[in-house]
């Protein structure tokens, strides 16, 4: 009505933004509206702000009796999403109801995915008179595999893949599976339960997307594993032709017409065929199965353009898809102290470091070679035992072959993986000799001074990743977002946020490494040290070594605490503050020692990786402050820290 009034109009049913529901989310702004419900993008006041999604569920029938029956059931399918811990499923958090004007919502709450939905990217493609490629569909499938049969396992089944409900996540470019069908199926049990009170013995409620979900699936409502490979197949023919299901299948025979339209290797179509089987017993009856018949495919040793943003490898023949190294996902929320200017653009780590890795997997004589030694036994003289792939013997020295021995069994008193350790020193080579990136190291005399070098630089990583706990050591290359997510849950109890754990893995990662200072190291091999030594940090927060929540003793409006930190060593401090209160921080310790201090929600960052020794100021909010101590210096160093916080009048 008047210029600079602010706008504040309901998004539907009385929920607008800025609302708070149930004392803890607000409302930001309404992403999708269903059949049974709205969704809704909020954030989290209780952990930090973070970006979580609400789904609604609002029956028409606000009687007691459908209330109750509509919390039962959410609450039981609720209960088994729970229990689904895998990096590719968005988390579910809790299920809560709210009275808004007289009528009661049901709220389930899950994480919140940032990305672009299948549909979105294949809608973007079609504008340029584009498909997705064999080979990337290839990648998809291997990717989103050993989801279907982690959940598989569980008992639980999708009921809903398709387009909209894959999302290639932004961070990390992996694809997503998200709005599980089995909440939408108790939002459909309820409305059919109350609209036909009196019959018990009605057929079951049905959901799924005609075409993509299976004939049996569409009249019956009853679901099985390979229901759910029925519609990933689906899914996999609209993305390589662009045409939606109704288009491809013979309405009269239910088969898909689909090789009018796109030619695809052999053993991929005859897969896919299976997959989209009529019958239920043509069909593959486990993900496994399928994975295994996609991994021994030649077709998955093709290299592509993939989405943009992706950097990939397919697995070679005969290996499954992340064996060993494991994609990172690198969180949105790691304050990396890397750069100011890697702080805001984020980092973002292969989705896919497959088999023996991305880049520095060099198919040749030499890498055979090299890594029989890293993984044989001794080899006497100058041959080598015969492996299973037929290495020829090569023509060495028996000084080379007995370094080469001394590496193999080092790395092995060390319990480092293999194939990480060689990724780990391929990139360092590549770095020191740019010119070689991507080339094979041949066994001729002419490269004998390039594998000495290489040798050199595998012994001086493993001086360096020596220091690292036996039990960091043998993780190294196997860590994955689930760690993350682990670690960010506990720290939210202790009112410490990952930003903290990340500062601290920050300083003793550049202690060991300061060669990357400034540096992207995220998606290097590399990153699985840094992720060691943050799950080393998170162990000392929780001992209480590295952690310390600040109390004013009665009558007293200030605290001094301090101690003495190691190259690289650093402490989190947090202490319940008042906005509007005055605070003063005194920090008396050498120049290298470094302080950041963060508000309650991550919004305002009073100090980060300061050198300076003094702040004061009015607080801007009400909460835990987060105090970081770090120290970049090569001794030992003591420092005091002494927080003043007047009482607010």
């Amino acid at each position: 009505m008047h210029c600079g009034e602010q706008l504040t109009l309901p998004m539907a049913n009385g929920i607008y933004p800025g609302q708070i529901l149930g004392d803890r989310y607000l409302i930001s702004r309404q992403l999708a509206q269903g059949g049974f419900g709205r969704t809704y993008l909020a954030e989290d006041t209780n952990r930090f702000n973070e970006l979580c999604v609400l789904k609604e569920f609002a029956p028409q029938a606000q009687s007691n009796t459908i209330l109750k029956k509509a919390e039962e059931l959410f609450e039981r399918e609720a209960g088994v999403l729970y229990k689904l811990e895998h990096p590719q499923i968005p988390r579910f958090r809790e299920l809560f109801r709210v009275n808004l004007n007289g009528k009661v919502h049901l709220f389930l709450v899950q994480d919140y995915v940032e990305g672009e939905t299948y549909r979105t990217l294949l809608e973007t493609r079609l504008q340029q008179k584009k498909q997705f490629s064999e080979a990337e569909v290839i990648h998809l499938m291997l990717q989103i595999l050993p989801v279907l049969s982690y959940i598989h396992a569980l008992g639980v089944i999708h009921r809903d893949i398709s387009p909209e409900n894959l999302i290639l996540r932004r961070e990390d470019r992996l694809p997503m599976l998200i709005d599980f069908g089995g909440v939408k199926q108790v939002a459909a049990t309820v409305v059919s339960q109350f609209k036909q009170p009196a019959r018990t013995n009605s057929p079951a409620t049905l959901l799924g997307k005609v075409g993509y979900a299976p004939y049996e699936q569409i009249q019956t409502g009853i679901v099985y594993p390979h229901s759910d490979l029925y519609a990933l197949a689906a899914t996999v023919l609209v993305l390589l032709t662009g045409k939606e299901p109704q288009e491809l299948i013979d309405e009269r025979t239910l088969t898909w017409n689909w090789r009018r339209e796109i030619h695809l290797s052999p053993t991929l179509g005859t897969l896919l065929d299976k997959m989209l089987s009529p019958r239920l017993s043509d069909r593959p009856v486990s993900a496994q199965q399928v994975l295994q018949a996609l991994s021994s495919n030649n077709a998955a040793n093709q290299h592509f353009t993939p989405p943009t943003g992706v950097t990939v490898a397919i697995a070679p023949a005969n290996h499954p898809p992340a064996a060993t190294l494991p994609s990172i996902p690198f969180p949105t929320d790691v304050a990396s102290k890397v750069s100011s200017n890697l702080r805001k653009n984020w980092l973002v780590f292969p989705t896919a470091i497959v088999a023996v890795g991305v880049g520095w997997l060099v198919v040749s004589s030499w890498f055979q070679f090299q890594s029989a030694f890293l993984t044989g036994k001794k080899t006497p003289g100058n041959t080598t035992q015969k492996q299973a792939s037929s290495i020829p013997t090569p023509k060495l020295s028996a000084a080379e072959l007995q370094r080469k021995n001394q590496l193999r069994d080092r790395r092995q008193q060390l319990g480092i993986n293999n194939k990480f350790y060689t990724a780990l020193v391929d990139r360092a080579f590549w770095e020191k000799y740019s010119d070689r990136q991507g080339r094979r190291l041949s066994l001729s005399p002419e490269d004998e001074a390039l594998r000495t070098e290489w040798d050199n630089i595998a012994a001086q990583q493993l001086d360096r990743l020596q220091p690292l706990s036996p039990e960091l050591r043998k993780q190294l290359g196997r860590y994955s977002g689930k760690e993350r997510s682990h670690w960010r849950r506990e720290l939210y109890k202790l009112h410490l946020s990952s930003r903290a754990l990340y500062d601290l893995a920050d300083a003793a990662f550049l202690a060991m490494f300061p060669q990357y200072k400034g540096n992207n190291y995220m998606n290097q091999p590399i990153a699985q040290v840094w992720y060691a030594l943050a799950d080393e940090k998170f162990k000392a927060i929780l001992a209480g070594t590295a952690y310390e929540q600040i109390s004013f003793a009665p009558g007293t409006s200030d605290k001094q605490v301090g101690g003495s930190l190691k190259p690289g060593e650093g402490k989190a401090y947090v202490a319940e503050l008042t906005q509007e209160q005055m605070m003063k921080l005194d920090l008396q310790a050498d120049p290298q020692v470094l302080i950041s201090v963060y508000s309650p929600t991550g919004k305002i960052k009073l100090m980060e990786d300061s050198s300076d020794r003094a702040w004061s100021g009015k607080l801007p909010e009400s909460g835990f402050y987060e105090f970081v101590v770090v120290s970049t210096a090569s001794q030992p160093v003591d420092y005091q820290l002494k927080i003043t916080a007047e009482p607010t009048s």
